[in-house]
C-alpha cells in the first residue's frame, strides 16, 4: 500500500526533519480480468468480418496482458499490473482503445445481446462472472480502468529514497499527478453509476458480481474523491502557515 510522509518548514525557514504525519494508504480492491470469447460465432451476420475482426484483436490484448500469456506468467502480470510500469500503463491504454469501439454494440437492441461476455476475479478464478449483455461489458472495463487508476496512484505514493539524506518520501509532482489520477478513477466510477447501470435491464443486474453493484462502485468513487481530497491537504504540511492560508 502506498503512503505518504510529509516534509515540513518552520516559520523561518529552517528545514525540518520529516516526520510521520501525513501517511496515505490507498486501498485498491481485487482486480476483476477478461476471459477469452468468440466474437466471430456471436457476431457473424450482424458485423463485417473486418470490424469484428478488430473487435477481437482490441479485447485479446486485454485479456494477454491482464492474465499473462499462461501459468508461468500469471504472477508477474499480477505484480506488474498492482504496482504500475509500463504493464499497467500499456493495459490502461488499451482499455481507452477498446471502449469506443465496444460502445458500438450498445447502439440499439439488435447488438447488445448477442455475445456473452466473461470476467473473472483476479484474486479468485471460481468467481467468474458470464452474461450476455454489451452494457456488462462496459460496466466491468470502466471498473478495471477505475482499479488500475488506483493502482496507479498507489505507486504514486509510495516514498521513494531521498536525495537529502532523510528518509523516503513522496515528490510534490507524485502527488499532484496522484490528484489527477483519483478524480479520473472517481469518473469512471460515476459514469459507471450514473450512465451504465441504468442503462441494464433488472435481471441482468441481478447477476452482476458483488464488485459491480451500485452500492460498492459508489462507494468506491467517494473513496477516490475523498482521497484525492486529502492529498492536497497532505501537501500543505510542506509549507509553513502563511503559505497555507494563501492556498486555502
Amino acid at each position: 500500500m502506498g503512503c505518504i510522509i510529509s516534509t515540513s518548514t518552520d516559520e523561518g525557514g529552517t528545514k525540518k526533519k520529516p516526520g510521520q504525519g501525513g501517511e496515505m494508504f490507498v486501498f485498491v480492491p481485487g482486480l476483476r480480468i477478461p476471459k477469452s470469447i468468440d466474437f466471430g460465432k456471436s457476431l457473424q451476420g450482424y458485423l463485417s468480418a473486418k470490424m469484428v475482426e478488430h473487435l477481437s484483436a482490441l479485447r485479446t490484448r486485454i485479456v494477454a496482458m491482464a492474465a499473462g500469456e499462461g501459468p508461468g506468467t500469471r504472477n508477474k502480470r499480477k505484480t506488474a499490473t498492482r504496482h504500475g510500469g509500463s504493464t499497467l500503463a500499456d493495459l490502461q491504454q488499451a482499455l481507452d482503445d477498446y471502449l469506443p469501439v465496444l460502445l458500438g454494440l450498445t447502439k440499439g437492441s439488435q447488438l447488445q445481446d448477442l455475445v456473452e461476455f466473461v470476467w473473472i476475479n483476479q484474486e479468485d478464478d471460481e468467481q467468474e462472472t458470464a452474461i450476455s449483455s454489451a452494457w456488462y461489458e462496459v460496466l466491468s472495463v470502466l471498473h478495471m480502468m477505475s482499479m488500475l487508476s488506483l493502482s496507479q496512484a498507489n505507486s504514486l505514493l509510495i516514498p521513494k529514497a531521498s536525495v537529502d539524506g532523510y528518509q523516503p518520501k513522496v515528490t510534490e509532482e507524485n502527488k499532484k499527478a496522484a490528484i489527477n489520477i483519483f478524480l479520473k478513477a472517481a469518473g469512471y466510477l460515476d459514469c459507471a453509476v450514473r450512465s451504465v447501470l441504468p442503462q441494464m435491464r433488472e435481471e441482468l443486474k441481478r447477476k452482476l458480481p458483488a464488485d459491480l453493484m451500485e452500492g460498492v462502485l459508489h462507494a468506491l468513487s467517494v473513496q477516490a474523491l475523498g482521497q484525492g481530497t486529502y492529498v492536497p491537504d497532505v501537501m500543505f504540511l510542506n509549507y509553513p502557515t502563511s503559505v497555507v492560508s494563501i492556498f486555502r
